[in-house]
């Protein structure tokens, strides 16, 4: 809608960025300011909004942020349609508004572009974890964000950074296990993959570091409850995952729903500035969690109403508003123009949020080509890529001479996620298979077994089906594989009219143990005498005793993604040695929460042989078996003693000793006897992915640092004291110093 012959300073792409900004902010009114700071979307959230209903918003009220696709209720799911939808809108804000500033989609593509049925879906966070592969993380964040680019959409709300301390929380899923350790180091793999050299890349986005400062351990395990925790655990447990990714700037955050000290993260100035911006050094975007602004008032009850919450927001840091839409900005205009939010506040956001976007590119050109959108989403190298990442998350659990199988087994493929496509997704992900092309693990077995391979689903997620006919076809076949596990959610285990569970059905929070309908279909093929492989479909870590206890071979496959089926069935029948290991600890029930291998030491006062172990998993962190067969060599340090800001290198000696190729992931430990605070009686601080053809040896090395062995401290650094750790792998333990404190 410009009408000026004379190209405005802003359109000139020779300009440094800067100046371009100073320019832009300059020509804007204060709605046109505000608008820049609210999204809104397309689809079925509070109430359905159609595009034409958002087209409006942005002509009317300069809405600066779209989510049109890549979320749950989206009104596009398939490509096409997204492109069209897309460029439209692109289109209405370039030229029906004045200034012509586009748009900036935004979506949540956590484990590939799996909100978009033609896209690539990777394992989801704790299968990807289990290959302990930072390579194979980034690369698949690469992926997935040149296929969001080329659907139209310029930020990710990923990676998520938060540490799993309770597998009651139904996000568990989505986290990279347990150790912050290593839940930093793949967060930071998934930064440098979304963005790239940065984000001028045409094939980059903005990767959002999400929840921010501590979401995982929910009161009750329950969702958004709050997480109450000591500053010190604060800084020690949740903050270093976010800290990687700060180091690998990352270009947003956003904050978490729950209240942490008694302040909800999205109104509070602690968090969101002096905490991210002051201490931590934070410049990019602060977005809001969706309903992240409305909870203050409707939920933690700690303003009046919605536009005190917006106040509240504002002044706490908040840049953009995800999807709280014309409300949003209306409260904000008024606030500014009766004095209660100054003008200053909403300039620095918009500033912030126009520099992205000039850096992105899309004031030259914001469409996209729809040809090339299907040339690249969900091309054959992508998945590829996600086969090879399925692949290495493969976890064998226990296996007593079982697997590998014969490819001419006779096989039984029962159980509700042997042949699920959505369940095999996972949550964030499309909840309706129609236009998607998944492998399911049935499809796998079938593809690579020359012998009879026979389907008796046996049992939904609760309900029992005709267990005998499984149960008859079990005893005809050679072996039996059972795909147990939970179906698709989010959050709190929801929403019902996707997961086709009520709230207090499996899966939810009270239980982890398999509902009665997946254990009778286990132990009535188990009768039967013929061998069973369990294969644990799932987004958390079950209480599966009596499987442990009577099933020969368990596979923990998590929700393994778009060729998740071809992974697991190659898996067993020895076309991939299960490479992966738990990012997670397995309980033995829900009595031994928490089950941590990271716990800390304490008194027992009554003498120590009168406590049961405080660690006693049913499998724990760090586990699980290959094929072959590994040992390692006497573990040396190449330098014992090292100052605060020095290296030292452990070095593993490593030989497969069977005769197939198999991998192994060297993990290294610590425990820190220095430190004047209590400290986990031991932390991950080093691993390293090695596969070897049989009879293959070679010598692994493993870099420690100094700083990574100590704490962060107040002012968010990493810093360790002088003294004595000593470093753990496998049987081994070489001890390590520290000699000099910091000035």
């Amino acid at each position: 809608m410009q009408s000026s012959d004379k190209q405005p300073l802003f359109r000139d792409a020779t300009v440094p960025t800067a100046k371009r900004v100073a320019d832009l902010l300059d020509r804007m009114t204060l709605e046109e300011k505000v608008g820049q700071l609210v999204g809104t979307w397309a689809g079925h959230l509070d109430e359905f909004k159609d595009v034409d209903d958002v087209a409006e918003e942005i002509t009317e009220h300069g809405i600066g942020a779209v989510a049109s696709f890549g979320w749950g209720g989206a009104v596009d799911m398939r490509l096409d349609d997204i492109v069209e939808n897309v460029n439209r809108l692109q289109d209405v804000a370039l030229s029906e508004t004045r200034l012509g500033i586009p748009l900036l989609f935004n979506v949540d593509a956590v484990h590939g572009h799996a909100y978009v049925a033609e896209g690539t879906a990777f394992p989801n966070g704790l299968g990807a974890a289990a290959t302990w592969d930072t390579a194979a993380v980034e690369r698949g964040a690469s992926i997935t964000a040149t296929e969001v680019r080329r659907s139209g959409a310029h930020q990710n709300y990923s990676p998520t950074c938060d540490v799993a301390r309770d597998p009651r929380w139904g996000r568990t899923f989505e986290t990279f296990g347990e150790s912050p350790y290593l839940c930093g180091k793949l967060a930071a793999a998934k930064v440098r993959g979304y963005q790239g050299d940065g984000i001028e890349d045409p094939s980059s986005v903005i990767a959002t570091a999400k929840h921010f400062p501590a979401y995982s351990e929910p009161a009750r395990g329950e969702d958004a409850a709050p997480v109450e925790v000591s500053e010190y655990l604060l800084r020690n447990v949740f903050l270093p995952s976010f800290l990687d990714a700060l180091d690998e700037d990352v270009e947003s955050v956003m904050p978490s729903y729950n209240g942490i000290d008694g302040e909800p993260a999205h109104g509070s100035r602690r968090y969101l500035t002096d905490l991210l911006r002051g201490k931590l050094g934070f410049e990019g975007t602060v977005v809001s969690d969706w309903g992240g602004v409305t909870m203050l008032d409707e939920d933690h009850k700690i303003t009046s109403d919605h536009r005190e919450s917006v106040r509240q927001t504002r002044e706490a840091g908040l840049d953009i508003a995800s999807v709280d839409s014309v409300a949003h900005a209306e409260h904000l205009v008024s606030l500014v123009e009766d004095g209660h939010v100054a003008e200053s506040v909403v300039d620095e956001s918009v500033e912030r949020v126009l520099e992205q976007k000039f850096r992105l590119g899309l004031f030259e050109d914001p469409f996209v080509d729809p040809d090339e959108a299907r040339e690249v989403v969900g091309a054959d190298a992508h998945r590829q890529a996600s086969l090879d990442v399925a692949r290495d998350s493969m976890t064998l659990l226990q296996n007593d001479a079982v697997l590998p199988l014969d490819d001419d087994a006779d096989v039984l493929v029962a159980g509700p996620n042997a042949d699920d496509v959505v369940h095999q997704l996972g949550g964030w992900s499309v909840p309706d298979p129609e236009g998607t092309d998944v492998v399911t693990i049935r499809d796998g077995i079938e593809t690579l077994s020359s012998g009879s391979v026979v389907y008796e689903q046996g049992a939904t997620m609760n309900d029992t089906l005709d267990v005998n006919a499984a149960a008859e076809a079990a005893a005809a076949a050679d072996v039996a594989v059972v795909a147990v596990g939970e179906p698709w959610y989010l959050h709190e285990f929801g929403p019902s009219v996707d997961t086709g569970t009520e709230p207090d059905e499996f899966p939810n929070r009270q239980t982890l143990h398999l509902p009665d309908a997946q254990r009778d279909l286990v132990e009535a093929i188990h009768e039967t005498g013929t061998p069973v492989v369990g294969v644990l479909v799932t987004g958390r870590p079950l209480v599966v005793d009596w499987m442990a206890e009577h099933v020969p071979a368990i596979l923990m496959a998590y929700y393994p993604g778009t060729m998740g089926g071809r992974a697991v069935a190659e898996t067993l029948f020895g076309a991939n040695d299960p490479g992966g290991r738990l990012p997670i600890s397995v309980p033995k029930s829900e009595g031994h929460l928490q089950t941590r291998f990271n716990h800390f030491p304490h008194p027992t006062p009554i003498g120590q042989d009168e406590h049961p172990s405080s660690y006693d998993p049913l499998f724990e962190f760090g586990h699980g078996i290959s094929y072959a067969d590994f040992e390692y060599g006497d573990v040396t340090l190449t330098k014992p003693t090292i100052g605060p800001h020095e290296t030292t290198t452990v070095r593993v000696p490593v030989a497969n000793v069977s005769d197939r190729p198999g991998t192994d992931v060297v993990q290294a430990y610590v425990t820190d006897h220095a430190s004047s605070r209590i400290t986990p009686v031991r932390e991950l601080r080093g691993f390293e992915r090695v596969s070897l053809d049989g009879g293959e040896a070679a010598t692994v090395e493993i870099e420690l640092s100094a700083t990574e062995l100590g704490r962060i401290d107040r002012d968010g650094l990493r810093q360790s004291d002088a003294g004595a750790y000593s470093v753990h792998v496998g049987e081994h333990t070489v001890e390590l110093a520290v000699e000099t404190t910091y000035d």
